[in-house]
């Protein structure tokens, strides 16, 4: 059977980084699709359903932060912004909005397939039945029997330290803002508490992590959140 060739449709204005990611994406093997508004995007994402979704945050018609809010109504698909914007708050406010990953311009070739790979195995994710078990290196965490082992030894957690490690293990190689995690862990009246979050994930590093000043797992975005790295691509249950 012939393998699937990946659709990524591109939502932004610019022609010159059009063209330049067109030719990136082609010799990469991808399908490219491209449109310059943010409501010809919403379109082509709806006929098209591509596999993922490039989409700048500055577009003429509307701001890519209404594009993220409107494709998130109906669909799953994982969206990667691409903005000149490189404030804190921007990529915060988008990853809040639903999308999934974000690159900064100027951004390289190589970097931005290595998120693309990573967005594809996150989207395959979304249909297959979930697997009540992460592994990832040395790491594994039992979601439905509430057990972290590392080198197969047991790890004891604190309920919110296994709270907070299970939505990241959901979301696995994901940014997970700290907006969200607050919000999973404590609730909407909570999500302005970033130092008791931060006083958690510094006790998840020095359970999980075999030099928590340099962690493999637990890694931070900075400002924006956290992601917890995946060593091996199996290791992911559905987000």
């Amino acid at each position: 059977m012939q393998e699937k060739i990946p659709v990524i449709l591109v939502i932004e204005d610019e022609l010159a980084i059009r063209r330049f990611l067109k030719t990136a994406l082609i010799n990469q093997g991808y399908r490219f699709l491209e449109t310059a508004t943010g409501s010809d995007g919403l379109k082509r994402a709806l006929e098209d359903k591509p596999d993922i979704i490039l989409l700048d945050l500055g577009l003429p018609d509307m701001d890519g932060t209404k594009v993220i809010t409107q494709l998130r109504t109906w669909t799953s698909t994982p969206i990667i912004i691409l903005s000149a914007r490189d404030q804190e708050h921007d990529k915060v406010l988008a990853l809040d909005l639903g999308a999934d990953d974000y690159l900064s311009k100027p951004f390289s070739v190589g970097e931005l397939n290595a998120r693309l790979r990573v967005a594809l195995r996150h989207g395959e994710r979304i249909n297959e039945v979930e697997s009540p078990v992460f592994r990832s290196g040395a790491l594994q965490v039992d979601l439905v029997n509430r057990e972290v082992c590392m080198n197969k030894e047991k790890v004891v957690l604190s309920p919110i330290q296994f709270s907070i490690l299970s939505v990241l293990v959901r979301k696995a190689n994901k940014i997970v803002t700290h907006k969200q995690l607050l919000r999973e862990v404590w609730g909407e009246e909570h999500t302005g508490d970033l130092d008791y979050l931060r006083i958690y994930i510094h006790q998840l590093r020095h359970k999980i992590e075999q030099n928590p000043a340099q962690p493999e797992y637990l890694k931070t975005e900075q400002g924006v959140g956290y992601r917890l790295a995946v060593k091996n691509e199996s290791a992911v249950v559905n987000g």
